[in-house]
């Protein structure tokens, strides 16, 4: 069953409009649990206290207010801030084109799909092409649920996907870290070709099928195995691992071990081949 769309709209660049309907790309599976209380099972309610006389606050005696700091706030009524909303429209505006590799990953919020509406489907696919064919992603803004995004779409698999972006004022600058420089620990030039040997040696295509959420999978099998009424013995916490003392003898090691386990999935591998054969 394809997803429901939640926006509808068309994307415009230059004089071309393609009507699209945007729809979910994700689907998170976090687990979600609710409180109780300890004694009984019942369910824990949230309620509306006010800080200052300690007594509960009806829904309708509720205002906004930003923090200024110093325990004063500014009140700022619903109507002010609609009067401030985007204006709603039905477009995705796009304002240029630029390379993917330009985009740092960390801009990306959340990604959907666009699929074409009725009767855009060579409008669509004469867009994703292009795309593809330029290797070019598309920059533009949308308004959707009354917020104005910046967003990124870009061709994937003959569709087009959009993601929300961060703007730049919302990222945290690695001027603003104290991380150390190569120059400033100054690493001797066999422990950096050794650091290059390790990860040339876990160098490989990226399979995302291959990586699954195991603590996701541990809990499931927890609560299952709690429902059936089976006793769960909690093991004792593993030590943290010791810090490292001589970098080189660790990266050596490491390298050893990435070895070792390249040779068994080549090993599997052929077995596998040869099993089929």
């Amino acid at each position: 069953m394809p997803p429901k769309a939640i926006w509808s709209g068309s994307v415009s660049f230059g004089l071309v409009n393609v009507p699209v309907k945007l729809v979910t790309a994700t689907s998170p599976k976090d687990i979600r649990f609710n409180q109780l209380h300890d004694a009984d099972g019942g369910r824990i309610q949230q309620k509306r206290v006010c800080s200052v006389d300690g007594e509960e606050v009806d829904f309708n005696h509720i205002v906004k207010g930003y923090d200024l700091g110093g325990g004063r706030y500014v009140i700022v009524d619903p109507e002010e801030l609609r009067a401030l909303d985007p204006e709603a429209s039905r477009t995705i505006d796009i304002e240029e084109f630029v390379d993917l590799a330009d985009i740092d990953p960390i801009y990306f919020e959340r990604t959907y799909y666009l699929v074409p509406d009725t009767r855009a489907e060579k409008a669509y696919a004469l867009l994703v092409e292009a795309m593809a064919r330029t290797g070019k992603v598309a920059l533009g803004r949308f308004v959707l649920r009354t917020k104005q995004y910046l967003a990124v779409l870009r061709a994937k698999e003959g569709a087009l996907a959009l993601s929300t972006m961060l703007y730049a004022d919302e990222v945290v600058g690695v001027d603003n870290l104290e991380v150390p420089s190569a120059d400033a620990v100054q690493p001797s030039e066999r422990e950096l070709a050794m650091a290059e040997q390790l990860v040339q040696s876990l160098a490989t295509e990226f399979d995302p099928a291959k990586y699954q959420d195991d603590y996701r999978e541990r809990v499931l099998d927890l609560i299952n195995r709690k429902a059936e009424g089976e006793e769960i013995a909690v093991p004792p916490e593993t030590p943290a691992a010791a810090p490292v003392v001589d970098l080189m003898a660790a990266l050596e090691a490491s390298l050893a071990e990435a070895r070792k386990e390249k040779a068994k999935d080549g090993k599997k591998s052929r077995e596998g081949k040869e099993l089929t054969a």
